[in-house]
């Protein structure tokens, strides 16, 4: 029997088989969250780009203000989008939040520390009530981004901050990767899609295919364009048809179920026969059997993963090795979830020979409770969960024990 594979070797050996896809696509900035930028974006102005004030008040020069209870007159009026005048000295000027900060000003006081005092004529005058200090609320010119710095990287994966950070050294346009082509398909002839047999009318031994669902959007979370391939019959023939036909035109071609050596289980002889497949036992619970290989066509090659059946191995098996594979698909560097310490409020007292992923949720004391059945069939513990322990193998856990914990917002997203 083969030894286990631990699962870092296995995800670094996958990541070695996932060089970036070479096709780059052109979109609109305001279309552009969730893509991978295929360019570096670099700025052409600094931000901001001007000195300007970040409240609503008055501009002054430090040296008219020496102590609290001067009176200044107002001479200008100065509003974002506006340009002001020498500051005269002796004189201060209305100033708003985002206006240039008027040239022989050095601070800006708020209007909370300032009086106005109308006179009847012009912009009347200022009382200023406390002493500001050189630069108060001014924000530098450049001090956000510098001309010329990289602001964003190739690579990065485009969130609303990253899409706003482009806009405002105004790139309306953004070269990102392809989004990765991938086939999905399970295998079993007990599989039954809902809304095609009601629950009553159920033959003996069927099953209603979740692994679809949760795959499909997992897939979508990613950016991937998916092709639906359905259920594939338990028929080697048929097994081979859907291979050849989804590497025709796909990056990845993606199944759960059928990756075991049964009589029934069809996809290892099948992908074998058009191309090449590794069967490995990962070192992890749940998720043991995952298949990799590769399955030629014009111009090079479409990736295969094979998924175990039972669906919180296949969600499980998904968010720790395709995931990350398809992230690198499209040029994502650090595509490894980030693990937090937490404090585990449960026991569980029997260490295993795999590195277990245990479901569980955050409780009202700052504490992670386990789902009660941590079966590999029981994707209950899914969805009721907000995150899994990643504990190693042959460790135990008592409660208090600090655990390391990965949201499952690291893992869907």
């Amino acid at each position: 029997m083969k030894p286990l594979k631990p699962l870092d070797e296995a995800l670094a050996d996958l990541l070695a088989k996932a060089t970036p896809l070479p096709e780059v696509d052109t979109v609109a900035t305001f279309d552009a969250d969730g893509r991978v930028l295929a360019q570096n974006c670099v700025s052409a102005l600094q931000v901001p780009p001007q000195d300007n004030s970040s409240m609503d008040g008055y501009a002054v020069r430090c040296a008219d203000v020496a102590q609290a209870g001067v009176v200044l007159p107002v001479s200008q009026r100065i509003a974002a989008g506006s340009a002001g005048d020498l500051l005269a000295p002796g004189s201060a000027a209305r100033i708003f939040t985002g206006a240039p900060v008027p040239e022989g000003a050095d601070a800006i006081l708020m209007q909370e520390d300032c009086e106005a005092l109308a006179t009847g004529d012009g912009l009347g005058q200022v009382r200023i009530n406390a002493v500001p200090p050189q630069g108060q609320w001014i924000r530098r010119a450049g001090e956000d981004i510098t001309r010329g710095a990289v602001v964003l990287s190739a690579g990065t994966r485009l969130t609303p901050a990253e899409l706003g950070l482009a806009a405002s050294i105004g790139l309306h346009e953004l070269q990102v990767a392809r989004r990765p082509r991938v086939a999905l398909f399970s295998t079993g002839d007990e599989l039954v899609m809902p809304g095609e047999v009601p629950p009553e009318q159920m033959r003996p031994g069927a099953i209603y295919n979740s692994n679809r669902f949760f795959l499909r959007a997992m897939l979508l979370r990613l950016g991937c364009e998916v092709t639906d391939f359905g259920i594939v019959p338990d028929r080697r023939d048929a097994t081979i048809d859907a291979l050849r036909s989804a590497s025709a035109a796909h990056d990845l071609i993606l199944t759960s179920g059928g990756v075991s050596v049964g009589e029934e289980d069809h996809i290892k002889p099948a992908v074998e026969s058009l191309g090449t497949l590794d069967l490995w036992q990962i070192a992890m619970k749940p998720g043991k059997p995952f298949a990799y290989g590769q399955i030629p066509r014009d111009g090079g090659a479409a990736h295969f993963m094979g998924l175990p059946g039972n669906p919180v191995s296949s969600f499980l098996t998904f968010a720790l090795l395709v995931r990350p594979f398809v992230l690198r698909l499209q040029g994502v560097v650090d595509v490894a979830p980030q693990p937090i310490a937490a404090r585990a409020d449960f026991a569980w007292p029997k260490a295993d020979k795999r590195r277990e992923f245990l479901r569980v949720r955050h409780n009202a004391a700052g504490g992670l409770d386990l789902f009660h059945n941590q079966s590999s069939g029981v994707l209950t513990s899914a969805a009721w969960g907000d995150g899994v322990v990643d504990n190693p193998a042959g460790q135990t856990i008592a409660s208090g024990d600090t655990v390391r914990f990965i949201a499952f917002s690291e893992l869907l997203s």
